[in-house]
């Protein structure tokens, strides 16, 4: 067991904890600076996993975060294939799975999240897969073939549908939603993104739960609980992620109702000289009013930034207004800020039947987020209008 002092401490290779290191770099911090990574790989593009890498069109060299020689350029020294075991705040310390203890002046907890996954009959058999790493996209590629069906209606069963589709495969998606991405983004939205699916040959069953999976050692179909057997040479299985609080948790950090871990608008946690940022973080948001956690590469990039800066001393507040984007093909490709947790009405801007609009998504006189589809400019507008948290005028917003 080897014992050192690191001044930063970062554990989370996504790009909560990428964007923390470069960003320590970027402001000055000539301190020794250590990140912690469960994963085999060295940070990576995530939003290419289920896209531009798992089409084949991206090599891996190329989605790495700052290339392939980032870490040495920068003196910042990462561990990959080692996860973070024991947290001990009273003594600034971290037992890693390697034995060794770091103790650490500034701490950076961006764990990430884990896929949430079916625990329903047949879910052990084999050609049944869950999209969360760069090996998972490998193992995909070459397994799925045939006919393929994605389990769940949000990103990463839309845009694995439309990458596989692309790529020769005959996809199918089943979901409980009643049209794709409903939850996040309503009907209009959802349905013209449907329709973007359907029209380039993918199949869907809305309002469809899973039952069971079937199968002789390997899957052959999917069952709904209606009785639909779909025929199934592979399955992708999207049905979202919970946040990775295992450590935090241990260590009796505050927790939020959300199932993050708690911070304040500089994403301090309850634990001196401890921070938190991406899909573990639920802080205190100046944008929103309220507390939130969000779960988004983009969100996660921001959040590291801010970590890093409130690590070196710094108490400006995170304000960054949360930016999302998507992209099904070549075939479409949508932005969005926000996020619009709940909404009363949406004002439609430009026209959804020529793939060209914004919905406004306002909870009562308020903007609470909005979507573009080919008009990028909106999207300022949108943030000005969320971040006053002032009442907006519906003209205004409808006009073209």
């Amino acid at each position: 067991m080897a014992e050192r002092e690191i001044e930063f401490l970062i554990v989370g290779g996504g790009d909560a904890g990428f964007s923390a290191a470069r960003t320590l770099r970027e402001e000055g911090a000539d301190g020794s600076v250590l990140v912690v990574s469960r994963d085999p790989d060295p940070p990576y593009d995530r939003t290419a996993v289920s896209k531009g890498y798992l089409g084949g069109e991206k090599p891996r060299s190329e989605v790495l975060l700052g290339g392939e020689n980032w870490f040495t350029e920068n003196n910042v020294e990462l561990l990959t294939r080692t996860s973070a075991m024991k947290l001990d705040t009273e003594a600034h310390s971290v037992t890693l799975s390697n034995k060794d203890v770091i103790r650490y002046g500034k701490l950076l907890l961006a764990t990430g999240a884990n896929v949430r996954r079916l625990r329903i009959e047949g879910a052990d058999l084999n050609g049944i897969h869950y999209l969360r790493a760069l090996g998972n996209a490998d193992a995909i590629r070459d397994d799925a073939k045939g006919e393929v069906v994605l389990v769940g209606g949000s990103y990463i069963a839309t845009e694995v549908a439309a990458t596989l589709t692309s790529m020769g495969r005959k996809c199918s998606l089943v979901m409980l939603e009643n049209v794709t991405l409903e939850r996040t983004f309503g009907k209009t939205a959802g349905a013209f993104f449907q329709k973007a699916l359907t029209e380039h040959g993918v199949d869907v069953y809305p309002g469809e739960e899973v039952e069971r999976f079937e199968g002789q050692g390997r899957v052959s179909a999917v069952v709904t609980r209606s009785g639909k057997r779909i025929s199934a040479d592979a399955v992708i299985v999207g049905v979202g992620v919970t946040p990775d609080v295992s450590l935090a948790k241990k260590a009796g950090l505050e927790l939020g109702e959300a199932g993050g871990v708690l911070t304040d608008a500089k994403l301090a946690t309850s634990a001196v000289d401890v921070f938190a940022a991406g899909d573990i973080a639920e802080y205190d948001s100046v944008v929103h009013g309220r507390r939130v956690r969000i779960e988004h590469w983009d969100v996660a990039e921001n959040q590291g930034k801010t970590a890093a800066r409130s690590m070196l001393g710094h108490t400006d507040p995170h304000d960054v207004v949360p930016y999302f984007f998507s992209d099904l093909s070549d075939w479409t490709w949508f932005e969005y800020v926000g996020p619009a947790y709940t909404w009363t009405e949406e004002v439609v801007r430009g026209s959804v039947d020529e793939g060209q609009f914004t919905v406004w998504y306002l909870d009562g006189d308020r903007l609470a987020g909005a979507l573009s589809v080919d008009r990028s400019d909106d999207l300022d507008r949108a943030r000005e209008l969320i971040k006053s948290r002032e009442p907006v005028d519906r003209e205004e917003l409808g006009q073209t």
